[in-house]
């Protein structure tokens, strides 16, 4: 199976979808414990929930495989992205709620996880940095966004329940700050729904490796709380719920694009 799947666009928006992968190789599945192969980490649906973007003209990359084989979202050293809070790494050993991925002696090794590195991390950034460096060369400037979703409470993560619109600009450093502030007060302005930027979740390594203001590049990371569009205990997907977010979801992409 292809690492991605990338839908070619026409302006200068490039949206990353890294964790809506749910395909596992069966060598790697047949060494996960019984949790972790129902895949409860995963950003389910975000693809679906963004089709509207190739009627944007925005390019699209998303990931195939899951998160458990190689999370594309953190860095290739497997450095904390949040020194001194729970979080999960590049080839994770517990899922959100704490849970062991791995059977008993079933862990990849570093040699293995250097292998997953090359087999399925590093082309999904190789064709991220082209397209953005096509983008730039097309266009003067590019708008990364990367969409994210996460169930509403992870105790083990955070406390309490999160923000339905989590916006991350690694505190201001990976995208314009007039810019962030837009993107803000629109969200905030949303009926029904609650914001914030650079809280918990500040933008993980995509973010934080390709914003570059100075650059050209304004990126942006949005973790969406998933009952803003299914059901969090069935993972079903819930039309209706979804047709209420689109619009929004639409219009903060409009504001990113127009800058």
């Amino acid at each position: 199976m292809d690492i991605y799947r990338l839908i070619p666009g026409s302006t200068r928006l490039l949206v990353s979808i890294p964790h809506a992968g749910t395909f596992v190789p069966p060598a790697i599945a047949s060494r996960m414990t019984g949790a972790a192969r129902a895949l409860p980490d995963t950003d389910w649906h975000v693809d679906r929930l963004y089709d509207f973007l190739v009627d944007m003209g925005a390019t699209v990359i998303v990931a195939t495989h899951s998160r458990y084989v190689a999370d594309l979202n953190r860095p290739p050293d497997d450095a904390a992205l949040y020194p001194g809070l729970s979080g999960s790494g590049l080839c994770p050993v517990e899922t959100f709620d704490g849970q062991p991925v791995w059977r008993a002696r079933q862990a990849p090794s570093a040699r293995e996880i250097a292998e997953r590195v090359a087999t399925y991390w590093q082309p999904y950034h190789e064709r991220l940095r082209a397209e953005l460096d096509q983008l730039l060369a097309r266009h003067g400037s590019a708008v990364l966004w990367d969409a994210h979703s996460i169930r509403s409470h992870v105790p083990r993560l955070f406390a309490g329940d999160l923000p339905v619109l989590n916006l991350g600009t690694n505190d201001g450093r990976a995208c314009d700050e007039d810019l962030a502030a837009r993107l803000l007060g629109y969200a905030l302005g949303i009926p029904g729904c609650t914001a914030v930027l650079d809280g918990r979740f500040k933008g993980g390594y995509i973010t934080r490796a390709y914003g570059d203001p100075a650059g050209g590049i304004n990126a942006v990371q949005l973790e969406l709380a998933q009952r803003s569009y299914m059901d969090e205990t069935s993972r079903e997907y819930l039309p209706a719920a979804a047709r209420r977010i689109r619009p929004s979801l639409r219009a903060l992409l409009e504001i990113a694009v127009e800058g």
